[in-house]
C-alpha cells in the first residue's frame, strides 16, 4: 500500500460524498454520474487490494494481518453495497446512502494504512 494511493482514494471518496450530499440537498435521485464515480472508487480500491495482496503473498508481514485482510475485503465491498442500496432507494435519500458509503471508504483506507505501517513492536 502506498500513502499516495490512499490519498487519491480519499479525494475520490470525498468528492463522491459531496456529490451525494448535494443530490440529497436539492431533492433529486442519483444518476449515472454517481454510479460512474462509485465505479472509479471501486477500481482504485481493487488496485489497492491487488497491491496489498501481492505484497502479502511476497512475504510482507503485518502486526495484525487478520484485521488488515478483513478491512481490505470490507472496504472493497462498501461502494458496491452503497450503490446497490442507493439504486433501490426511490427517494431523494439515495444520495445520502452514497455519501455515507463514500465517507466510510475514506475512513477505512486510512485505517488500512495504519494497519499496514504498524510494526507490532
Amino acid at each position: 500500500m502506498t500513502p499516495f494511493l490512499v490519498g487519491v482514494i480519499t479525494v475520490v471518496a470525498l468528492l463522491l460524498a459531496a456529490l451525494g450530499a448535494a443530490t440529497t440537498l436539492v431533492g433529486r435521485r442519483i444518476g449515472l454520474v454517481h454510479v460512474a464515480a462509485a465505479g472509479l472508487l471501486e477500481l482504485l480500491l481493487l488496485l489497492q487490494a491487488g497491491i496489498a495482496g501481492a505484497a502479502l503473498a511476497g512475504g510482507t508481514r503485518l502486526a495484525d494481518a487478520p484485521t488488515f485482510v478483513s478491512y481490505l475485503i470490507g472496504v472493497v465491498l462498501v461502494p458496491v453495497a452503497g450503490v446497490l442500496w442507493a439504486r433501490t432507494e426511490r427517494t431523494r435519500w439515495a444520495g445520502t446512502v452514497i455519501a455515507v458509503a463514500a465517507l466510510v471508504v475514506a475512513i477505512m483506507v486510512w485505517r488500512l494504512l495504519q494497519l499496514w505501517e504498524a510494526t507490532g513492536v
